[in-house]
């Protein structure tokens, strides 16, 4: 283990121990609460981001990618919690997008649950975060995990490829290239071929909102799609990016710094392949489950998509977590509203997978 490892597996366990303090301890120590847009952010997640505030961690902007991907991936684990058990793990590679888009072979990561008797299991095709150009199968691994155990769903976290190496649409394609591949092949490994859930946070959740507008003439087309925190409107012009821009972890520089490496150009921001929301015709989509976080630059712009889909006649179910940040599927370790918050995602989901078999 080299010196930055295990400085930083240290710092982990001293923000563990801090975050595990008695909450009254915690509000003392944090401060007043912090309020915005007439929200009161967590006081276990005022107590973290002053913690990570006094850290000296470089902002994402001010680092390479490389740096940046290498920082996600190593934290996401001291944040994530313990492994939830699951009965099988299998990596893969399958194939991506069509040669002449450059794809190649996709990467990607197999969850079944454990106890599963011989049966068609629904299945969550999960794209994870990190604005288009970090995060990967190992820094998802805690919450996929997760994902499979509680919701009694197979996982498959798909590996797409990220800027600013392979730029948008990209990951776009790569995202159709999988949900085809799944169905195709869904009977084979198990999967229900019509329960395939389209998935997704952050930078995720607007490749599976992406994909499900795309893939709605398929002959077994997406059952649900499941946006945590979606970016839907690359323009990042919303009053919570400006009002939650700074401060909460996720800011308006990061998000820039994410579109620079993603999109060819501005122009860019236009197409409904990038910018969701701004597409004309959301008619016809699979039902949708939309989360998002009160203290978080995308809050407003996950909101207008999901009433976008509900006036578009898309059954949409929207739930805003006021309290908490971007970024909390990854804190479930250290942020007990996390916890909760992911427990209540996953409920939801259960429960509308449950409708689907009436």
């Amino acid at each position: 283990m080299s010196m930055k490892e295990i400085v930083r597996e240290l710092q982990g366990k001293a923000a563990h121990l801090a975050l595990r303090m008695p909450i009254s301890w915690v509000n003392i120590l944090a401060g007043p609460p912090v309020t915005v847009d007439g929200r009161t952010l967590d006081g276990r997640t005022q107590w973290f981001l002053q913690l990570l505030a006094r850290s000296g961690q470089k902002p994402l902007e001010q680092m390479s990618v490389a740096e940046a991907r290498e920082e996600y991936d190593a934290v996401m684990p001291l944040l994530g919690g313990r492994a939830a058990p699951v009965g099988e793990i299998v990596d893969r590679t399958i194939e991506g997008a069509p040669a002449a888009a450059g794809a190649g072979r996709l990467r990607i990561r197999f969850y079944r649950p454990a106890g599963t008797v011989a049966r068609l299991l629904p299945t969550i095709l999960y794209f994870h975060g990190g604005g288009w150009t970090i995060g990967s199968l190992e820094g998802y691994d805690l919450a996929c995990r997760y994902f499979c155990a509680r919701s009694g769903c197979a996982v498959v976290s798909v590996d797409y490829r990220l800027a600013p190496e392979h730029k948008f649409p990209a990951a776009i394609d790569d995202a159709v290239a999988a949900f085809r591949w799944l169905a195709a092949e869904a009977v084979g490994l198990g999967i229900d071929p019509a329960r395939i859930v389209l998935a997704g946070d952050s930078a995720g959740g607007n490749i599976a909102a992406v994909a499900a507008r795309l893939l709605r003439g398929e002959p077994r087309p997406p059952c649900l799609q499941w946006l945590i925190y979606p970016a839907t409107d690359m323009a990042f012009d919303s009053p919570s990016h400006k009002s939650c821009g700074e401060g909460f972890m996720l800011t308006r520089a990061a998000m820039e710094w994410f579109r620079g490496h993603y999109l060819g150009g501005l122009g860019d921001i236009d197409d409904p392949r990038a910018s969701p929301l701004r597409a004309d015709d959301l008619a016809g989509l699979a039902p949708a489950l939309v989360y998002t976080a009160g203290f978080d630059p995308l809050r407003d712009d996950g909101r207008a998509y999901a009433d976008r889909l509900a006036a578009a006649g898309v059954k949409t179910i929207h739930r805003e977590f006021d309290s908490l940040i971007h970024g909390f599927v990854g804190m479930r370790g250290v942020l007990q509203a996390a916890a909760r918050a992911m427990d209540d995602m996953v409920a939801g989901l259960r429960h509308e997978l449950a409708q689907l078999g009436r």
